[in-house]
């Protein structure tokens, strides 16, 4: 596992996602306009494109007009089968979420079994698993946006999740320090005490393979 904080390209592609939970236009141009300059412009695209997963359409289309202000160009279009949407989304929650990954399912599948359906089919296999974008990068813009919006539950399967495909812990903290420096004071003590929980049990799984 790789160690060491964010590069620049991951520290722009993070502040996209923080900008966008933000809602306001001049944090997500000035978000933006870094992002121009880190990262590619297809990565960019990818964190504004999964943010519809977290935070709405209104949100990702709103963005969406603000990036092609910035950066134009035109986008390209993936077109893929729903079946291979779903394989590759069985792979992605397995990845993320490790052993327990049965029991999440299980759990929202008694919440509703469309909202299970539509997470494996719709979230992790026509979304976080499309090309375009590296899947460490990928989990800590998700972290990030998780930890403004003040969702500790969620917060803490995706930052472990960060963990799990390659992330380090200078990462992962790094990321949900960029989004409390932007959220409220409550969601910024959520997700401090939820990222201790997560560095604890990530240590002493640690300690118990030695």
């Amino acid at each position: 596992m790789p160690g060491g904080g964010l590069t620049p390209r991951e520290r722009a592609l993070v502040g996209v996602s923080v900008a966008l939970a933000t809602r306001d236009t001049s944090t997500i141009r000035t978000a933006m306009r870094t992002a121009v300059r880190e990262a590619d412009s297809g990565e960019v695209e990818e964190v504004v494109l999964q943010s519809y997963l977290f935070l709405g359409y209104p949100v990702a289309l709103e963005g969406f007009a603000l990036w092609r202000e910035i950066a134009g160009g035109e986008p390209v279009p993936l077109v893929e089968e729903v079946e291979r949407c779903a394989r590759r989304g069985e792979e992605l929650v397995r990845a993320i979420y490790g052993p327990s990954h049965e029991r999440l399912r299980d759990n929202i599948r008694k919440l509703h079994p469309d909202m299970e359906r539509w997470m494996v089919q719709e979230g992790y296999g026509r979304v976080l698993g499309r090309p375009g974008l590296d899947l460490v990068a990928r989990e800590l813009c998700v972290a990030s946006l998780l930890a403004m919006v003040n969702v500790p539950r969620q917060l803490y399967a995706h930052a472990r999740g960060a963990l799990r495909v390659g992330a380090s812990l200078e990462q992962v903290e790094e990321a949900l320090e960029i989004a409390c420096e932007e959220s409220g004071s409550d969601a910024r003590a959520r997700a401090r005490e939820t990222w201790r929980h997560v560095q604890e049990r990530y240590l002493q799984r640690l300690q118990d393979r030695d």
